[in-house]
């Protein structure tokens, strides 16, 4: 039920339109019930008394009826489904609001292609039931129930034989409707799959080419197709007795109809203009009958969707302390107290990916993360933009737990520069003021200028207005790592985090990026993820970080003299090289 009323409380903002869409439904109905009613006086009457006047005002006032309910039926088609389109788009705009706020660990643990599936597909029967669910429902309603009413006038012992039939109807629709439910909601979680799958196979359709795995990755698909086949094909067989239950129901009804009226007629209790009120009444009845039919349906499918988008909507969204505050300017002092981390967030699977760490990064000061993969020198620099709340302990930003600090105002001090650089599908222009939307061509070019990219830039055709291609597909790694970092500069942040950002470049290469870095770096506390050490020779103070913690800390040259594990890493890579 609490479904059902959050449903409706999407109506609220088009409550005119509802009614006005109501209305017209109503007068469509009631023209369906006049019909007969003329048609009897017709064939009992005007007919059969050449009352030629009566029989042609008549038609004309039915030629009148069925205009006026054409223009109805228009209104319904059209503004019911805009109604529909527009509460979809509200619910859709809403849902993507929400995913927006939701913590990096709901992304982490669900598949992009199924949250797409979601605002794309469920979205869409949701938006088919906003419009025909209750405009089918009142229509029918109106119909069977005026349908019983006349024809209660003309003899009630016939309409109670006719309406016996549909307790057993709806008997039906009852016990079907569950099994239809669950086999729904089944088809909706393997469609989610089939999108997931297929999204993350075009993502890596380069790797599939590069490994001449198209044939695994086509039976990787195939798989999660045939599971939707099965899924659809149950869901259709309960439908197919869904339909075929019903169809027979009223094709009994008719009979019933048929044989009784018959009977009735016989024995001169009705005569022929209304037995034939009653086969047309009987047909009238039999078609809101079938949208009864339609509406459990898209009932099965729009509610499905929908208490699907629900349980994304139950996800709780990043949270802020009743009294945090907005950080308007900041050192940059940074202090890890105590800090305990797990990506888990139950107790058995909890396993500390950081565990007690103590560390202080001053302000001004950059600092360089080493050592081995797994030590969780990457999850380090994801807490301190808060991606991930820690499980204990406390950051410090100048003295100031960083839970008591709006998420927004923390972020917009903070600049980051990963090695996996992610560029939106766009021009180039467009990508570097991400880092500020209300920045100016000339703020724009400027951090280019820094970034060491505004040369090359220029010898494009279309200069900054480049199309970069889905994901930068178009650019270099060197070329999208150094628009991303005059991103950077465009935001300009008080501390900036480098995540192997050169790691995965050439020499020369990384060469003209390191010193874009350098230049970057200057003023700003910066915390440094380093692979090759050689690039984080000149650091303030190196932090080599192990799965047990802080291992050893200090200068370059310090640390070389200790002999220990960063000494034997720069030794192993300086005989590499």
């Amino acid at each position: 039920m609490k479904n059902i009323r959050d449903f409706l409380s999407y109506y609220k903002p088009h409550k005119k339109l509802f009614f006005a869409d109501m209305l017209c439904a109503f007068l469509v109905a009631v023209a369906d019930l006049v019909y007969p009613l003329i048609a009897k006086n017709m064939i009992n009457d005007y007919v059969p008394n050449a009352n030629m006047r009566l029989f042609l005002v008549w038609s004309v006032v039915l030629l009148l009826i069925y205009i006026i309910k054409a223009l109805l039926n228009y209104f319904i088609q059209y503004y019911g489904h805009v109604m529909g389109v527009r509460m979809q788009a509200e619910m859709r705009q809403k849902l993507f609001r929400h995913l927006e706020k939701l913590p990096f660990s709901y992304f982490d643990e669900n598949k992009s292609g199924t949250i797409m599936s979601r605002l794309v597909n469920d979205l869409m029967d949701i938006s088919e039931l906003a419009h025909h669910g209750p405009e089918d429902l009142f229509l029918s309603l109106i119909v069977m129930i005026g349908s019983f009413a006349i024809l209660c006038t003309v003899n009630v012992w016939l309409t109670l034989i006719t309406f016996a039939l549909l307790p057993v109807i709806l008997l039906i629709v009852v016990s079907l409707r569950l099994k239809m439910s669950s086999t729904f909601k089944k088809s909706r979680v393997e469609l989610g799959e089939v999108n997931a799958n297929l999204e993350n196979s075009i993502s890596g359709i380069r790797v599939t080419r590069a490994y001449n795995n198209t044939a695994r990755e086509e039976e990787k698909f195939r798989h999660y197709n045939d599971q939707y086949q099965t899924a659809r094909n149950a869901s259709y067989k309960v439908m197919g007795q869904f339909h075929s239950s019903l169809t027979f129901s009223t094709d009994i009804l008719y009979l019933v109809v048929l044989v009784a009226g018959g009977i009735f007629f016989f024995q001169k209790q009705i005569d022929a203009g209304e037995f034939t009120m009653y086969l047309l009444y009987i047909n009238s009845f039999l078609q809101p009958l079938r949208k009864l039919i339609s509406f459990f349906e898209q009932y099965q499918n729009g509610m499905t969707g929908f208490e699907r988008i629900q349980e994304v909507f139950a996800v709780s969204p990043e949270e802020e302390s009743d009294d945090a505050i907005t950080l308007e300017t900041t050192n940059g002092d940074i202090t890890f107290q105590n800090v305990t981390f797990s990506y888990e967030e139950s107790e058995e699977e909890r396993r500390p990916v950081i565990e007690h760490l103590n560390l202080h990064i001053p302000k001004g000061k950059t600092v360089a993360l080493v050592g081995p993969s797994g030590g969780g020198k990457t999850t380090l620099c994801h807490l301190i933009p808060r991606f991930y709340e820690i499980s204990d302990g406390e950051i410090l930003l100048d003295g100031v737990d960083i839970r008591n600090i709006t998420r927004q105002s923390l972020r917009s001090h903070i600049g980051m520069v990963a090695q996996d650089v992610f560029l939106f599908t766009g021009s180039i222009r467009e990508n570097i003021a991400y880092g500020n939307l209300d920045a100016t061509e000339e703020e724009i070019m400027d951090a280019a200028k820094k970034a060491n990219i505004h040369d090359y830039i220029m010898t494009l055709p279309d200069g900054y207005d480049t199309y970069v291609g889905e994901r930068g597909i178009k650019l270099s790694g060197g070329q999208k790592q150094r628009i991303s970092i005059a991103r950077v500069f465009l935001k300009n942040p008080s501390i900036l985090i480098l995540d192997e950002a050169t790691s995965a470049l050439d020499n020369a290469t990384e060469m003209l990026i390191q010193s874009a870095l350098e230049e970057l770096s200057r003023g700003r506390t910066t915390i440094v993820v380093a692979h090759r050490l050689s690039t984080i020779k000149n650091a303030d103070e190196i932090v080599v970080i192990t799965d047990e913690g802080v291992a050893e800390r200090g200068t370059h040259e310090e640390l070389l003299q200790k002999s220990g594990l960063y000494s034997e890493l720069y030794q192993y890579q300086f005989r590499t090289e």
